[in-house]
């Protein structure tokens, strides 16, 4: 029998026979080591630890306290899901249950509907399947097999399964006990080491295969930790998430709605508005000194356009279309770039112009299904703070670096300073000859690369297999909340492609054509996303100079009405956003109103602050009032609400 060649992390090798299974390595190094190690890497992919070693491979030992370890737990957890289901309730068929963000699901096609009291007797059911500690062992089945055994279970959608599955690859059984599962793996070594950190969330209607025209099934889903600290912080993430929801926020703020006319659109109410019309104005600032010029596309273009740019064959489902009464195809655009290739074609330019920044709040529109749309984090319309760069080759690094100073400079203003920058590379459906692409990626690489050198490793990165555009790779820009959620906002994408396309050139110096790269870029991303992720960050709680509204004036009493006039008046003048409460109401009736409102400064004044020229200024969140003069309330308070790019 041949020998295959180990090594190890520490970069030791040992020479072992061809066959040897991960098990076996780790009990030959020592018992402790076979006894806490659930799974193995090999050259990096996960694998199950009783797999043979037939080639030369890299090894890591995978214990089930390793970040590694996590999507096993919520796997195999999974698969104690459904037998769970299918011992309570015999005749439900299993379909899918794959390993999601945060957690896990598993679809059922089960006669009656579950019910919310379900979920106690399930978890206490898995509890019994996790304390059994049942071995996990894999089998290899051939097609014929795996069809009539589950026929014989009136296991259909299994069959379906194992027949598109493709012939090169091999059919998997997992066994653990008597129960068993079409799964392509890898699995831990037993259901015991699911553990207890476990929950089950909720239920769910899904299609079978995501497509609504297939039988509807139902869905749990769940989620499964390491260990029950790590569970309960995620459980209170999941309440502080629930008590920041911008929907819920939006509302108590009286900033914006939805309604079902518009799936996926807003309606901005004047508060909310002047949110996002102070987000607009920052970034036109922040363009303005980076030397970006604004501009302005037209929302519907032809067909014929979006088939040369490549949308129409690559994005072209996610279009919104309208057929004029002369018979000529229109779309509502989905994005800015075709629209400003055209702006950039408008005139020679020469290299001398170069790089050509042009920008845009540009609004578009993207089809979402229904079941996708999620207030303002998932829409149809929205703003994007896009812009584009048009360039040479060797101009890429250095802009590319401006860009993301100025991105992560204008994140910090917005307090998000936990950031990494995913690469994010060519998708299976793109446009291109892969020379080009290959230069695309390896230009944001190098970029990636000198952001690390820059700030001495303290950029987080990370690569995104196959998640580019399809006209180019991408850089991705993830910020991380209050709470610890990440959200992934800005993109600065390189684009060997589309000014080809679309017939875009400039002069070079030696007065030849040549095609310009393009670099597609978004700070905020969706500005209607953005505002969404802020109003959760902070909880509604927005520092003064965001917030749409700064400051309420209350008098006590009704005396002192024409004092708080003379207040608001003053503020404004200040430029501070300003409104008065004259209600015939208790002060901390009007108090705890403005609270729940979340305005950030409310000024009480009465009888006594009216005659001094004083006022009493409440914040929000505390109980303390300070009583300043007049003069010295408004200057600080104007200083406070400057924005942190004029400071």
């Amino acid at each position: 029998m041949t020998d295959v060649t180990i090594t190890f992390p520490d970069g030791k090798q040992r020479q072992v026979a061809s066959g040897t299974t991960g098990l076996e390595i780790a009990k030959s190094i020592s018992p402790s080591l076979a006894k806490r190690t659930v799974a193995m890497q090999l050259d990096g992919a996960l694998a199950d630890l009783a797999d043979p070693i037939t080639k030369d491979a890299s090894i890591n030992f995978v214990s089930r306290t390793d970040p590694a370890a996590l999507e096993l737990i919520r796997h195999d957890a999974a698969h104690v899901l459904a037998e769970a289901v299918q011992s309570i309730w015999p005749g439900t068929q299993v379909t899918i249950g794959p390993v999601i963000d945060n957690g896990f699901y598993y679809d059922f096609a089960k006669q009656q509907p579950f019910e919310p009291d379900d979920i106690p007797k399930i978890e206490k059911r898995m509890g019994e399947i996790i304390a059994k500690n049942a071995p996990f062992t894999k089998e290899v089945w051939t097609r014929n097999k795996a069809k009539e055994f589950f026929k014989d279970k009136g296991e259909y959608f299994k069959v379906e399964l194992v027949d598109a599955i493709p012939e090169d690859q091999d059919l998997k059984i997992y066994k653990q006990g008597e129960w068993l599962d079409l799964c392509r793996g890898p699995h831990m070594t037993s259901t015991g080491q699911v553990g207890k950190a476990f929950k089950l969330m909720k239920f769910a209607g899904a299609y079978w295969r995501g497509d609504s025209t297939k039988p509807q099934l139902q869905r749990i889903y769940g989620t499964a930790f390491a260990t029950e600290d790590e569970l309960k912080a995620y459980l209170h993430q999941l309440e502080e998430a629930e008590k920041r929801d911008h929907r819920k926020l939006g509302r108590e703020m009286d900033l914006f709605h939805f309604q079902e006319e518009a799936p996926g659109s807003v309606f901005w109410h004047p508060k909310g508005w002047t949110l996002f019309q102070t987000l607009i104005a920052y970034m036109r600032r922040q363009q303005q000194r980076a030397d970006y010029q604004e501009v302005n596309s037209p929302d519907m273009m032809e067909k014929h356009f979006w088939e040369l740019s490549g949308h129409w064959e690559n994005y072209g489902e996610n279009m919104f279309t309208t057929v004029l009464p002369d018979e000529r195809v229109f779309c509502c655009k989905p994005m800015n770039c075709p629209g400003h290739v055209q702006i950039y074609k408008n005139g020679l330019k020469s290299y001398r112009d170069l790089p050509y920044r042009i920008a845009e709040f540009g609004k578009v529109h993207r089809y979402e299904p229904s079941g996708a749309l999620h207030g303002m984090l998932r829409v149809r319309h929205f703003t994007q703070d896009d812009a584009h760069i048009f360039l040479t080759e060797d101009q890429i690094m250095e802009e590319c670096l401006k860009i993301n100073d100025l991105m992560l400079a204008i994140y910090k203003d917005f307090g998000f300073e936990d950031i990494y920058i995913k690469l994010s590379t060519r998708p299976e459906k793109r446009v291109g000859a892969d020379a080009l692409w290959d230069k695309a990626e390896k230009a944001l690489s190098d970029v990636l690369d000198e952001v690390k050198r820059r700030s001495n490793g303290q950029v987080k990165t990370a690569i995104n297999p196959g998640e580019g555009a399809f006209y180019g790779p991408k850089l991705e820009y993830v910020l991380k909340d209050a709470i610890g959620r990440d959200w992934q906002c800005g993109t600065t994408q390189v684009d060997f492609n589309l000014a080809g396309r679309l017939g875009a050139f400039y002069i070079d110096d030696h007065s030849e054509k040549k095609t310009p790269v393009m670099i597609h870029r978004a700070m905020f991303g969706s500005l209607e996303r953005f505002t969404g992720i802020l109003i959760e960050n902070f909880a509604g709680h927005f520092p003064l100079w965001l917030a749409p509204l700064q400051i309420v004036v209350a008098p006590i009493v009704s005396d002192a009405n024409d004092y708080a006039i003379e207040v608001a008046q003053k503020a404004e003048a200040a430029g501070l956003r300003v409104e008065t409460d004259l209600r015939n109401e208790k002060i901390n009736l009007k108090i705890r109103e403005h609270s729940l409102a979340k305005i950030p400064v409310i000024i009480v004044v009465g009888k006594r602050e009216a005659e001094e020229k004083k006022v009493s200024i409440r914040r929000l969140g505390s109980q303390d009032q300070t009583v300043l003069s007049l003069d010295e309330a408004l200057t600080a308070l104007a200083g406070e609400a400057v924005p942190p790019d004029l400071r």
